[in-house]
């Protein structure tokens, strides 16, 4: 994996630059939350046409918000920019969004949690290759308490499967590792292609983003409605698309901004880290949406994701990267 000077560059933050950036990935966190509750708000509608919703609402806000600056913009985007967008906006919105969709329904938001919990752990690592980086060594404790947290997590859901449907378990449970592997990619690509670029800013990088994720969108509705065209009354479609527009512009504008702003600030293998917080909110959501406050496993759960990210950042400040 080639190194890049650029993010060594933008990876020496000063404190208030760290704390900066764990705000934006705290609210990142917070916003993305919601992805894991949308397909228990609309359960009568199936993964694709939960995507192909989404992702039309985010392409058509992208187009009118970056209009009026198209023409000064268009000049700085470059064939091989159009080309990151295209598998960046498939990996971290379209295919991971039907896959993570997909999971929660056949495996429930608790396993769902578990596996896209890893995400700082395969994100961290990555990233540890990266010339200046913080060394694994240093990191392991930080990446042990991730694992412990995460299978804290999803033990219970895992070991007894809701409704006894072992199969349709285990299928979701394939999606959120689909779901895992594609969004890895995405947070990879996507903090080393902001750190190449110098003429685009991490808001107008989202908005690229969602024209293409828009783009892909349109050839996704047609499949959507045909594979799970379903009939639904005039409330649960008035439902779908209230769902749809909020998880446009709460999650995938608002929330990838906070991202795109925080991957400019923090180095990658600490940008990894910020993922716990999307696994923080989306537990809190769900266990507001189920009534229920969590178990002893859950809780010990939250203390291994705080620890982990603390020890994270001590071992940042050790080697003078944050």
């Amino acid at each position: 994996m080639s190194s890049n000077p650029a993010l060594v560059a933008a990876g020496t933050p000063t404190s208030a630059r760290t704390l900066s950036g764990i705000a934006y990935g705290a609210g990142a966190g917070a916003l993305w939350g919601f992805v894991f509750l949308a397909p228990e708000l609309v359960g009568g509608f199936g993964p694709l046409q939960m995507s192909a919703g989404r992702y039309f609402f985010y392409g058509l806000i992208a187009l009118v918000l970056i209009a009026p600056r198209w023409r000064a913009l268009r000049g700085h985007v470059s064939r091989s920019h159009w080309a990151s967008l295209f598998w960046l906006a498939l990996a971290g919105n379209t295919l991971y969004y039907v896959l993570l969709s997909a999971a929660v329904q056949m495996g429930g938001i608790a396993m769902t949690s578990l596996v896209i919990g890893f995400l700082p752990v395969a994100v961290t690592v990555i990233g540890s290759r990266d010339r200046g980086a913080v060394p694994l060594k240093r990191l392991l404790p930080s990446l042990l308490l991730c694992v412990l947290g995460t299978l804290c997590i999803g033990s219970q859901a895992l070991a007894a499967p809701a409704s006894g449907a072992g199969g349709r378990q285990l299928l979701g449970l394939a999606c959120a590792i689909g779901a895992l592997v594609s969004w890895t990619a995405y947070a990879v690509g996507n903090a080393r292609c902001l750190a190449r670029l110098h003429q685009v800013s991490a808001h107008e990088w989202n908005l690229l983003t969602g024209l293409m994720t828009g783009a892909q969108s349109l050839v996704l509705v047609p499949l959507a409605f045909a594979l799970e065209g379903a009939s639904h009354g005039a409330d649960a479609w008035m439902r779908f698309a209230a769902v749809s527009v909020a998880l446009a512009l709460l999650a995938s504008l608002v929330g990838n901004a906070c991202w795109n702003r925080m991957s400019r600030l923090l180095p990658l293998t600490l940008v990894g880290q910020m993922i716990l917080f999307e696994t923080l909110f989306a537990l809190l959501y769900g266990f507001l949406w189920e009534q229920r406050m969590p178990t002893l496993l859950e809780l010990a759960a939250l203390g291994c994701v705080v620890m982990g990210v603390l020890t994270c950042l001590r071992a940042h400040r050790r080697v003078g990267v944050a």
